[in-house]
């Protein structure tokens, strides 16, 4: 069942956890951007979406959070941005049976006064993304991460010149309930909800506790979205030179029944979650897993 059916089904949705924190651990190399593993080492990629899938994600991300011309232009693989997001999709699609989602975050740029980002610079680069991940096989695009409205609206424009597929897009919110551009979760969501896409919420952040915030408060200005909760297994800690995160699997868990019960239709995790996160998620929420 595709993405859109599986909505309009009722269903929620177990997604993934972290990718980043995951190839880190498995050994990246300083110097190497986490998307240049799709070509140079897909095994290790591979590895991680099938831990997920396991775990019972019903949905995976592709390795390609920072596979925009900014980003990749720090490794000198700006002009890879098509061929790195492709293939990140067609191993999402290897490893499993399970949606597979194409990540868009964002370019790590700013727009004037405080840049020189132009949105056609931005609308450019998401599109060839976008059209990377599509042509890779991806069922839906989610555009994650983000701060700035504007360059929400660039991806979610850029997304829609070179693909018809779903759009999921989640902002990452701050002490108050705001983004770091000062974004608002009220303001985000009835722009979002004005732009049409699939389904809107929050990822990363502070925590699941503030993830619910701000759900709840979307919620009350658009009570008839779907929604998507994807938060950082709390907050980072330097715990001898290693970063380590305080929400425990059981933690999440906890957080995964209370989305649900907020109508929460699309539920998983962000930086420092593992599959054994995602496994507990799985369980707490009535679905299947094999870890």
């Amino acid at each position: 069942m595709g993405f859109l059916d599986r909505l309009a089904a009722g269903e929620t949705i177990l997604v993934d956890g972290a990718m980043g924190t995951m190839l880190q651990a498995g050994g990246l190399e300083k110097g190497h951007a986490p998307e240049e593993l799709n070509l140079t080492h897909p095994e290790k990629v591979l590895a991680v979406h099938r831990g997920y899938i396991a775990a019972g994600s019903e949905m995976i991300l592709t390795n390609t959070f920072g596979a925009n011309r900014f980003r990749l232009a720090k490794y000198g693989l700006q002009d890879e941005i098509y061929g790195l997001s492709r293939s990140a999709a067609e191993l999402a699609r290897e490893a499993g049976d399970a949606l597979v989602a194409g990540s868009i975050g964002p370019t790590g740029e700013f727009f004037p006064p405080v840049g020189s980002l132009t949105l056609d610079q931005a609308k450019a680069t998401f599109a060839e993304q976008a059209r990377g991940l599509a042509d890779g096989g991806a069922d839906l695009l989610i555009i994650e991460t983000m701060a700035d409205l504007k360059e929400v609206e660039a991806a979610v424009t850029g997304a829609r010149e070179s693909t018809d597929l779903p759009l999921v897009c989640t902002m990452t919110f701050q002490a108050k309930l705001h983004t770091m551009m000062g974004v608002s979760a009220s303001l985000a969501a009835e722009t979002l909800s004005s732009w049409g896409v699939q389904a809107m919420g929050a990822n990363c952040g502070t925590g699941p506790r503030e993830v619910q915030d701000v759900i709840e408060e979307m919620k009350e200005t658009c009570p008839e979205a779907v929604f998507a909760a994807q938060p950082n297994a709390g907050i980072p800690r330097l715990v001898d030179g290693r970063t380590e995160y305080d929400a425990t699997p059981e933690v999440m868990a906890e957080y995964a029944i209370q989305y649900a019960e907020l109508g929460v239709r699309i539920i998983g995790a962000c930086c420092g979650s593992t599959p054994e996160h995602i496994a507990a998620m799985a369980r707490a929420l009535g679905k299947r897993s094999t870890l």
